[in-house]
């Protein structure tokens, strides 16, 4: 049981030695409960996942900053969880939920499956990015056709990856777990756990898919039916990876202009910067998750 702690006071008669009138209705007042109080992790992991809401709805622009601050805020919510995991309360509770754990333990082998493949495909975009950095300097248009081809095998593999994880905690909690205050609230935290991540995994694979694809020309006869969705994802799209769009790429091949040849030299060495920062701060998430993973397990075992 996570963050409540029973006690049972009793009240004495004062001085006990000393000659006084009997204790009236001593007797009823004998035992009594304190009201029940979250434990603070709680209260802390609470607050994590509400900063994380406000997060995701900042109207200013998706920079790969807001994206690693996002991923930041995530690892933090997990280090809280794995905290209230550990709590022999919390183990206590679970351990009669092995059903919902064994969800729960599915869940997030398929976060940590998701977030290992994303790993895998930044690895390879990063020297596809070398490469077409070499090939604009140089002007060679295969290599840079061959960079773009990777950037669209990179889209697709993301919008898969948001697929896989639609579905994720798509059960309900056991009645079990609402009979007590404590018991709701580990499982609202749980459950808001999984929320939280679903909510920056899918910033994350569609704010960097919807800007490495490339944009398709609409006719005119399409373009109104299609206007509120095409600005919606343009607005998902992370813009480091936007600034160096496919149009601007080519572009830079056609003008051989030397100073438009600096400046996306200079916007391609930035989002080089900026995927190794995403790189990074999504391999601290990664371990927050393997914990997670570990620490519900550890509920069934122990």
């Amino acid at each position: 049981m996570v963050g409540v702690f029973r006690r049972s006071l009793s009240f004495p008669n004062k001085h006990p030695n000393r000659p006084s009138k009997p204790p009236i209705m001593s007797h009823h007042i004998r035992s009594i409960s304190l009201p029940c109080r979250s434990h603070p992790l709680i209260s802390q992991i609470k607050n994590e996942v509400n900063e994380l809401k406000t997060w995701s709805t900042k109207p200013d622009g998706r920079t790969s900053t807001w994206l690693c601050d996002g991923l930041s805020r995530l690892k933090d919510v997990h280090d809280s969880l794995v905290d209230i995991l550990q709590l022999p309360q919390t183990q206590d509770s679970l351990r009669n939920q092995n059903d919902w754990v064994e969800k729960l333990l599915e869940d997030f082998l398929r976060f940590v499956d998701v977030y290992g493949i994303f790993q895998t495909s930044v690895m390879a975009l990063k020297e596809e990015q070398f490469a077409a950095h070499v090939a604009i300097r140089k002007r060679d248009e295969s290599k840079l056709a061959m960079y773009l081809k990777a950037r669209k095998r990179m889209a697709k593999e993301l919008t898969k990856l948001v697929s896989a994880i639609r579905y994720i905690g798509q059960y309900p909690v056991p009645r079990s777990m609402l009979t007590s205050m404590a018991d709701t609230e580990l499982a609202g935290v749980v459950s808001d756990t999984v929320e939280a991540t679903m909510l920056v995994m899918t910033a994350l694979l569609n704010g960097i898919s919807e800007a490495l694809a490339p944009r398709k020309s609409s006719s005119w006869m399409g373009l109104r039916l299609k206007k509120n969705t095409k600005k919606a994802k343009m607005e998902e799209g992370i813009q480091e990876f936007q600034q160096v769009g496919v149009e601007r790429l080519w572009g830079v091949m056609r003008k051989k202009s030397e100073e438009e040849v600096r400046v996306v030299s200079k916007k391609m060495r930035d989002l080089e910067g900026c995927v190794r920062d995403i790189e990074s701060v999504c391999e601290k998430v990664f371990r927050s998750l393997i914990n997670t993973r570990v620490s519900l397990l550890n509920t069934l075992t122990q």
